[in-house]
């Protein structure tokens, strides 16, 4: 959790709006991502972040030469509020369709910084797809860290190739998730096991993610100067990933149902 998040800071302060492939860019902050997809119709924006960060996300936009008020959709990767607490705020601001899957709705619902209504245009089920100018992404429902964690993928044109891009909603089993006797999410185990399932049978090039440590951005990004081979492609970074937060998921699991058995 620490890696993801790192400091209050971190999450307020812009990460340098860069191109990460095809009509895919970075506008995010230092430790929550958002992504914006160019297309030739407007611009779709993926995760909103807190509130706070909303003009934040405007500037990096800008700097890279859009329009905010172009973003035409609002996706998001899970009804967490520092993914998803900004959409009142973008909409607001640019009229965008905000997008939500089913299972996030009742806790979406409930988020309304300074009281205001979550806005919700279009609710979305597994497998759905989003389409803007020649753009379309799939929904996959990757459940456990909320009820309507979402997975986003993609296909992108660069140069010669198309590269299979994939948008970890989350995997993480941060401290208080209960796995055991969940009253609320009585099958909260099988939800994470059902989304390593399915996130492992994706096709990855390009892996991103609702933090950007989890496909190691502060790494990577220093290596576009250098004008080498893009180090956003990365297949293998991808499921070394998964296989880290699968074993952390099991390891946490473990320890409560011994703790339950006792």
């Amino acid at each position: 959790l620490q890696r993801n998040l790192g400091g209050r800071d971190d999450q307020t302060t812009a990460f340098p709006p860069h191109k990460i492939i095809g009509n895919i860019y970075y506008v995010g902050t230092n430790s929550l991502a958002t992504f914006l997809i160019a297309t030739r119709e407007g611009l779709i924006l993926v995760n909103s972040s807190y509130e706070r960060n909303v003009p934040v996300i405007q500037k990096s936009v800008e700097a890279l030469g859009f329009k905010f008020s172009d973003v035409k959709i609002l996706l998001g990767s899970h009804a967490h509020g520092d993914h998803m607490e900004g959409d009142a705020a973008v909409k607001a601001l640019t009229g965008a369709q905000v997008v939500a899957m089913a299972e996030d709705v009742p806790a979406l619902e409930k988020m309304q910084p300074g009281g205001k209504p979550h806005p919700i245009d279009r609710v979305i089920h597994d497998g759905d797809t989003v389409s803007l100018g020649g753009t379309t992404l799939v929904a996959h429902l990757t459940p456990g860290h909320s009820r309507g964690c979402t997975t986003w993928t993609l296909k992108v044109e660069d140069g010669a190739r198309i590269y299979d891009v994939v948008i970890v909603g989350s995997l993480g089993v941060n401290p208080g998730f209960q796995l055991v006797n969940n009253r609320e999410a009585p099958a909260i185990a099988d939800e994470f096991r059902r989304a390593f399932k399915v996130s492992r049978a994706l096709p990855c090039d390009v892996p991103l993610a609702s933090h950007p440590a989890m496909y190691r951005l502060a790494q990577k990004y220093p290596k576009v100067a250098l004008g080498g081979p893009n180090p956003f492609v990365d297949a293998a970074g991808y499921r070394a990933e998964l296989d880290l937060t699968e074993a952390m998921f099991e390891a946490v699991l473990a320890a409560q149902q011994k703790v339950a058995g006792k």
